[in-house]
């Protein structure tokens, strides 16, 4: 018997969607569609792939209200930020349609070569990703376009929840002018991806999503010879210095660790306070937090929709329960209604509570108390996470030296840690390997060959 995926709207639990899974039989003739695809897609010169994509750029814009409502039907984003989603997956389009050439330039590298030697970037071929629910979206585009624009195709298997948003990626391929079976969705559980990666036509897999299943897919395609690239939980620290501006720096966190309902990799979970300003950085974010309406996503006055499903929700109340347990004190939130968690401040939260430790998933945040550089790097790099940190000071040389000594893949000041196309993004640790994004997330998808030529 088919297996049946329904897609529920968080915020009302009603069905939205029902999607039947794909067949052995449809598994293949997609694979066999996205071989000859690729080999036709590899031929084409940038400019032609580069067209495409700033059809597609287009597309996203006249098509942006729409997107951007199955969006929030089907995950709980509320509609601002899903239309900020498909506004940033449009400019990711046109970014790499206009750099892509450039960045995957051959390299003339002098050796003892009488005519020439160097290498060139080639692409490996199908790339399977596995991508999850929280920007099902711009997660898809971020590595959905430099994979393309590099010469590959790629299958994707998005979360059973935003299926809806998957197919309707899939049509805007389509209408863009892409050939048939460059992109395609797959309408499947995790098991079709085991299948896919061991398949020897798949060349590469990538995954966005919990270390769990970072660490099954790595020694999945381990097994099969296969690269991977991995970006994976995060459990970020915020550190605020006794010479931050504190109310810029609340502001950073509250929006850091609130957009998206705090379902956000690279979200600030961890506030880590100088004692000097911790009672004053305190009460600023827990007025702000305090003066977050919570709500239906498609009202205009709401800014934080619910969960995107009640199993995450209901994780995040057993964390919070645990994290009290454990002698962590609650400022204010901490009820749940559905899918609907209220933001949530903690505050004297140790390094060994659940909080701490592992990564939460929502909106709730955890503050801790630092007296010295050496005790707020300690406490930063107390974790088996490593995706990014912000850190908060107007000493810039401070900060460049403690940026230094975290150990994440990304350090952001005076800044809300954000992706952009024009910079790498990814994690060491537990939160993956590999990087996204900019020059190095292009070549992640390219296979380099050397070229020696003696006349």
């Amino acid at each position: 018997m088919p297996k049946f995926f329904k897609s529920l709207n968080p915020y009302t639990q009603e069905i939205i969607g029902e999607y039947m899974e794909a067949s052995e039989v449809e598994l293949e003739v997609k694979l066999e569609w996205a071989q000859n695809a690729q080999r036709d897609w590899a031929k084409r010169s940038f400019a032609e792939r580069a067209t495409c994509f700033e059809h597609l750029a287009q597309y996203l814009r006249e098509h942006k209200t729409e997107l951007a409502l199955l969006m929030t039907q089907e995950m709980g984003k509320i509609l601002p930020e899903a239309l900020g989603e498909i506004e940033k997956c449009a400019g990711q389009c046109s970014h790499y349609a206009q750099h892509a050439e450039a960045l995957l330039q051959a390299e003339n590298i002098p050796t003892d070569a009488t005519t020439y030697s160097g290498v060139s970037y080639e692409p490996i071929g199908i790339i399977m990703a596995s991508m999850p629910w929280n920007f099902p979206f711009w997660q898809v585009f971020r590595y959905g376009v430099p994979a393309l624009m590099a010469g590959n195709v790629t299958l994707l298997k998005h979360a059973p929840n935003v299926f809806g948003c998957a197919l309707a990626i899939e049509r805007g391929f389509r209408a863009a002018g892409f050939p048939e079976g460059v992109f395609q969705a797959i309408i499947a559980d995790v098991d079709a991806v085991q299948r896919l990666v061991a398949d020897d036509r798949v060349g590469m897999v990538t995954l966005t999503g919990s270390e769990r299943a970072g660490a099954s897919v790595a020694a999945l395609a381990g097994s099969h010879l296969k690269k991977s690239v991995l970006e994976l939980g995060g459990s970020d620290a915020l550190i605020v210095l006794p010479d931050a501006d504190l109310d810029k720096a609340a502001a950073a966190a509250v929006q850091s660790r609130m957009m998206n309902a705090g379902q956000v990799c690279i979200a600030a979970k961890r506030f880590l306070v100088h004692q000097d300003v911790k009672a004053a950085f305190t009460e600023k974010i827990l007025t702000l937090i305090q003066g977050l309406t919570q709500g239906d996503p498609l009202d205009a006055g709401t800014k934080m929709g619910p969960l995107a499903r009640i199993d995450l929700a209901e994780g995040l109340e057993r964390q919070l329960h645990k994290a009290l347990a454990q002698g962590a004190t609650l400022l204010c939130g901490g009820k749940r209604d559905g899918c609907n968690f209220q933001p949530t401040l903690l505050d004297n939260v140790s390094p060994d509570s659940v909080v701490f430790k592992e990564e939460t998933f929502g909106p709730l945040a955890a503050i801790a108390t630092f007296a010295s550089e050496e005790e707020a790097i300690q406490l930063a790099n107390a974790s088996r996470y490593g995706l990014s940190a912000a850190i908060w000071t107007q000493d810039l040389d401070k900060a460049k030296s403690i940026g230094r000594q975290l150990e994440v893949g990304s350090v952001f000041v005076n800044a809300v840690v954000r992706s952009d196309s024009r910079l790498p993004i990814g994690g060491v640790k537990k939160s993956g390997y590999g990087r996204e994004l900019s020059e190095a997330g292009i070549k992640e998808f390219c296979t380099v060959k050397t070229h020696y030529i003696n006349s």
